[in-house]
């Protein structure tokens, strides 16, 4: 390991590391633009110039200089001060300093820097050049004038998407930043390139001039659109959140997060649910509390065991806990939260867990995909696949094609694959020392789940540093529920059977109503959407974001969000909704608070109670009779945008759906 000199103190740094990290290791904050720790180096902007000794008696650019021993860096000498000031007069000399009515304002690395270490006053009298805007889709607002060519947008396009959407023309003064002819940037990870903009060239569409950045509340919470369980910070202001931003979590999202777990959030506002509702002759006609949770005990009369529970795929461990000991108090035990109708074997939660872990799947040398849409379904398990591929892996997939970033081998739709195994999988599977198989929704509601286990032994998935079986769901809900216990063994069909009078939906609009026909169906949830529709009672409930609760994602990862704001009208959180109906059907819970219901919980599943990698244990025996039968034509999730009940009822998401991917089927008003 090299030792270096930083400003006098003697610091050893990692072989490899950069001039500009053996700085930041030495406690120096070095100014960049183009730089950063997940894109390539460019060397772009020259910003993070500083003095090296041995070597030419001149600025050096940090970035790209390697540490090495015996190195001599300054970063507080007269010429380093100078030449950042003359880069930084550079930059601006063709910036149009707009900051009082640009949307960065307030959070521009510009803006920062030019303060910190640019000159007191500019001698441009010349001209600046402008650049014409260029159309980046419906989440990216452009001002190209601003641009200052670090190629972060380029960089992440090809890098981390594995898209090449963006790119650069011309050159010298001329460069100009652009899409590929000036069409939509359409990959599902486009509006990164928001955050990574160190100026105001790239900014967000919906978000624009509503909010300055110290304006706002920051509250940490989980991004539920999908399994992933990103970080993510809501931002609100009075009472309705005004964006979400991705949170820095190396084990989880990295710093990255999905078109949709960024802007469905003005879907928080819409189609709300703010008042009870009751259906009388054929229609909802809004009524109150007392009246709701008297439909429903007299609808259960005396056999209040005639209950059933269906969890949507949003929904939090705790309300799940609630609505199962409300079904428990009452004498039942229909509660289940696989609300498509999907069933495999939940005896062994690591059988249905993605046990490499999002962040080990990078190391992984062979994949093997079996009905999963990975871009659509994970989007931010793809950029790890990615790295994957660069590293050597070689991905096969089963199932229809869809459009890789990755050079990937498609095996067709037939799941018999996997009974006699094609010679180029079983090579490449046989000589990997981290083989990796991941099972997709499409490929458990096959039945792939038994006979996929077989290859475990088959290929060697697990060894003593590695277990190379996942299960790649889509639910935010799905794991929790499966540590809750909160299924039956014959899934939504069991349910049907039954019978019940009585059926809680807790937020559960994927599901078919059409077998609880004779049931009274009891919504509670907090959009009008295809549950609202089917239902004869409405209890307006409190979305993800204006309510405390724990999360597990497809990892089984346990995590927390908190509440960033209130929720709308009579809307209530949903445990204090499953608390007052306790009351009403004259049954006890053993919990009046949020703190109680959550140490009651904590008491069943334990797990529950410890941020991290849950423990699910051994992978179950396979199987040796389990054969692989049917066709996977069709991947679960059919528009990417327009998943979920806040999806559904954002204006931005919908816009994104007809333009990003029907707008082929549009005809214009010549056609």
């Amino acid at each position: 390991m090299p030792k270096v000199t930083v400003d006098g103190e003697e610091i050893e740094v990692p072989a490899g590391a950069t001039v500009l990290q053996a700085c930041e290791l030495a406690g120096k904050e070095i100014p960049r633009f183009c730089y950063h720790e997940r894109l390539s180096i460019a060397g772009n902007c020259r910003m993070c110039l500083v003095e090296v000794k041995p070597g030419p008696p001149k600025p050096q650019a940090s970035c790209a200089l390697p540490a090495a021993d015996n190195q001599e860096i300054r970063t507080d000498t007269p010429m380093v001060k100078k030449a950042r000031e003359g880069v930084m007069e550079f930059l601006l000399v063709n910036h149009p300093l707009d900051c009082p009515i640009c949307d960065q304002g307030g959070e521009c690395d510009l803006q920062d820097q030019a303060m910190m270490y640019g000159r007191g006053a500019s001698r441009t009298k010349e001209h600046r050049r402008a650049v014409t805007e260029k159309y980046m889709g419906p989440l990216i607002k452009t001002v190209m004038t601003r641009c200052i060519h670090c190629t972060r947008c380029v960089r992440f396009s090809e890098e981390i998407a594995g898209v090449d959407e963006i790119g650069a023309l011309y050159r010298g003064e001329d460069m100009q930043i652009t899409t590929y002819l000036e069409q939509a940037a359409k990959h599902e990870l486009s509006a990164n390139v928001i955050d990574l903009c160190p100026v105001g060239a790239l900014t967000s569409r919906p978000y624009a001039f509503e909010a300055r950045p110290w304006e706002l509340k920051r509250t940490l919470s989980i991004d539920v659109s999908d399994a992933v369980g990103a970080n993510i910070s809501l931002h609100s202001k009075g009472r309705e959140v005004m964006r979400a931003l991705p949170r820095v979590n190396d084990d989880v999202n990295e710093e990255w997060l999905s078109d949709k777990g960024r802007y469905q959030v003005d879907g928080l506002t819409k189609r709300r649910l703010d008042k009870v509702y009751v259906r009388k002759g054929g229609k909802l006609q809004a009524s109150d509390w007392n009246e709701a949770f008297g439909s429903i005990a007299s609808a259960l009369g005396s056999d209040k065991s005639s209950i059933a529970a269906v969890a949507g795929d949003l929904v939090d461990c705790e309300t799940m806990f609630a609505a199962k000991a409300l079904l428990k108090a009452c004498g039942s035990s229909l509660t289940e939260a696989r609300q498509t109708g999907m069933t495999y074997d939940v005896s062994n939660i690591a059988a249905v867990n993605f046990n490499s872990t999002l962040a080990g799947i990078e190391t992984a040398d062979a994949i093997l995909i079996i009905g999963s849409h990975v871009r659509w379904e994970a989007p931010l398990v793809n950029p790890r696949l990615r790295k994957a591929v660069k590293a050597g892996a070689k991905v096969f997939v089963i199932g229809p094609e869809w459009e890789t970033t990755f050079p990937t081998t498609f095996l067709g739709t037939d799941l018999k694959v996997l009974n006699r195994v094609p010679k180029a999988l079983g090579d490449a599977m046989m000589a990997a020392e981290r083989p990796a198989v991941i099972l997709g929704g499409a490929a458990l509601a096959k039945g792939a789940l038994a006979p996929a286990l077989k290859l475990i032994d088959r290929f060697g998935l697990v060894k003593d540093d590695w277990n190379g079986f996942n299960v790649l769901h889509m639910s935010a809900a799905r794991m929790g529920s499966l540590m809750l216990d909160f299924t039956v063994e014959g899934g939504m069909a069991d349910i049907a059977d039954a019978r019940p009078k009585v059926t809680l939906s807790l937020g559960a609009d994927e599901m078919d109503f059409a077998p609880f026909a004779g049931s009274l169906k009891v919504y509670i949830g907090h959009h009008g959407d295809k549950g609202a529709h089917a239902a004869d009672v409405i209890l307006p409930a409190a979305s993800y974001a204006e309510k405390d609760g724990t999360y597990v994602n497809t990892e089984g990862r346990v995590q927390f969000a908190e509440k960033a704001v209130f929720a709308p009208g009579d809307a209530r959180e949903d445990w204090t909704i499953l608390r007052a109906l306790a009351d009403a059907l004259g049954v006890s819970v053993g919990f009046d608070s949020f703190g109680e219901l959550q140490s009651a919980m904590i008491a069943e599943v334990p797990a529950l109670g410890e941020e991290g990698l849950a423990d699910y244990g051994a992978l179950p025996k396979a199987d040796a009779s389990a054969k692989a039968e049917g066709e996977i034509t069709a991947y679960p999730i059919t528009d990417f945008y327009l998943t979920n009940p806040i999806a559904r009822a954002s204006q931005v998401m919908q816009q994104c759906s007809a333009e990003l991917l029907h707008a082929d089927g549009i005809k214009e008003a010549a056609e």
